[in-house]
């Protein structure tokens, strides 16, 4: 395999500020990926493989892991605030990084437009009076605000959102192993009959298995902004490696475990699609306001993965920006003290979220189902891009830089093949799904755009 060619100028040094500490990154990791898809959107998959969601859990999460594993991998290496776009760039030329630096950030700021939204019908819930659409502006306001400062601010708001998820998640595991021993007042052992009952272990069989990896996997999404936090840290090297060594197992445990907790305290035709397995589970055995409880934990999450979503957009966009991918003025950052905040980025990448606010006033039910859509299968096309990255670019480094290689990938290259040819299996098998197909064709459609405004843009750099 070939080397690709040198791009057309070297990544220059950071302005950015290097505010973040070891503890924000490290819970950035754990509480990135802990969001509304796990706390709701897991009743979906449970609907569809009965107890062995557990399994689908394992597969995605096994899938999520190697991909970042070879993120670690790169970005400890070569630690940027753009990550696996300025990777793509080295590794295959600035198609890639153009077109994957710009089919991520526009696949967050359509998502931390939605997150606004949902987190504003929950507020709206609890305080009629205020109009739904100005919920979203005020959510809007606030995390605008909150980038716009230091970026150690950002990390404080990402540390104490991310604290709350872990522990709720962590307190859910003892309650519910507790309820499966039967130690709980006036509850009964729960033992093994709701994972062999019903249709047994695998009730929809392995094709269940597969349709809740297609249900769950894009659960995982959020654990790449470690790697673009990580450039905003003292020592990035040292501190995205540890951040994506803790991360990893401890998701997975979070998401398997609760998953294994679920369907084994309650029987799995007991959840809904749309409705949280967690306040059922909880409802069970007796924790009261539990749905309240679990509306808080997911308003939390919401405005977290917002906020995530809006650092990692603007650090995104100003890296495109550093590398002449998007506008030069995208690179103004803010001076004095708490500076090195880039600024008109953060602003770039929150616009859309204040469109979404007339949005809401103009097709509050529809608009995003049609947004979603377009972003939902993005996430892969980013994941293949990081792979193909890495098998180049590892190469690369042990021939020029083998000193650099602080976290290594498992097996290279053969597990980084299997990734891609996982990624490649999930895709054919959302085109051969009714209700998945729409996103990848949506998406695909996304992808080409950019592909092809990248092909023009390198014949006419060329020409």
């Amino acid at each position: 395999m070939h080397d690709a060619p040198p791009t057309h100028s070297p990544v220059r040094s950071e302005p950015l500020a290097h505010g973040l500490k070891q503890r924000h990154l490290t819970m950035l990791g754990l509480g990135g990926v802990i969001g509304a898809g796990l706390f709701v959107g897991s009743g979906a998959g449970i609907a569809v493989a009965g107890p062995a969601v557990v399994v689908s859990y394992l597969i995605a999460g096994a899938l999520a892991m190697l991909v970042m594993r070879m993120l670690g991998e790169m970005s400890a290496a070569m630690p940027a605030s753009g990550s696996f776009s300025v990777h793509a760039e080295r590794a295959l030329g600035r198609w890639a990084g153009f077109s994957v630096g710009w089919l991520y950030w526009f696949m967050l700021v359509v998502v931390l437009a939605v997150e606004a939204t949902a987190a504003a019908q929950i507020a709206h819930g609890w305080v009629p009076a205020v109009d739904q659409w100005l919920w979203v502006l005020l959510f809007m306001v606030v995390f605008t605000v909150a980038n716009l400062t230091a970026v150690k601010n950002f990390g404080e708001f990402e540390f104490w959102f991310a604290a709350l998820k872990v522990t709720a998640i962590v307190v859910f595991l003892v309650l519910g192993l507790l309820a499966v021993l039967g130690a709980l007042p006036d509850t009964d052992a729960a033992g093994l009959t709701n994972l062999t009952g019903r249709g047994g272990f695998l009730p929809n069989g392995w094709d269940g298995v597969v349709a809740g990896v297609l249900t769950v996997v894009f659960a995982f999404g959020g654990l790449e902004v470690v790697t673009i936090a990580a450039a905003e840290t003292d020592d990035p090297a040292r501190a995205v490696g540890r951040a994506v060594r803790s991360a990893m197992v401890r998701i997975l445990f979070f998401y398997v475990g609760s998953m294994l907790v679920i369907v084994t305290v309650l029987p799995w035709t007991a959840q809904q699609a749309g409705l949280s397995p967690y306040v059922k589970v909880l409802d069970s055995i007796g924790v009261p306001s539990a749905g309240q409880i679990m509306n808080i934990v997911v308003f939390v999450a919401l405005l977290s993965a917002l906020n995530a979503n809006l650092y990692g957009s603007s650090r995104m966009i100003f890296s495109l920006a550093e590398r002449g991918e998007a506008p030069r003025g995208l690179l103004k950052v803010s001076g004095g003290p708490g500076g090195g905040v880039p600024r008109r980025a953060v602003l770039a990448s929150v616009a859309f979220g204040f469109v979404s606010v007339l949005l809401n006033l103009r097709w509050p039910d529809t608009v995003f189902l049609h947004m979603l859509n377009s972003v939902g299968a993005v996430l892969l096309f980013v994941w293949a891009l990081i792979a193909a990255s890495q098998l180049r670019l590892r190469r690369r480094l042990e021939r020029e830089a083998p000193g650099a290689l602080e976290l290594r990938m498992w097996c290279f290259p053969y597990l980084t093949w299997v990734t891609l040819a996982g990624l490649a299996a999930v895709l054919l098998l959302m085109l051969s799904d009714d209700a998945a197909r729409p996103q990848v064709l949506w998406s695909a459609g996304a992808t080409a755009l950019v592909l092809l405004v990248a092909a023009v843009r390198e014949a006419r750099a060329k020409a």
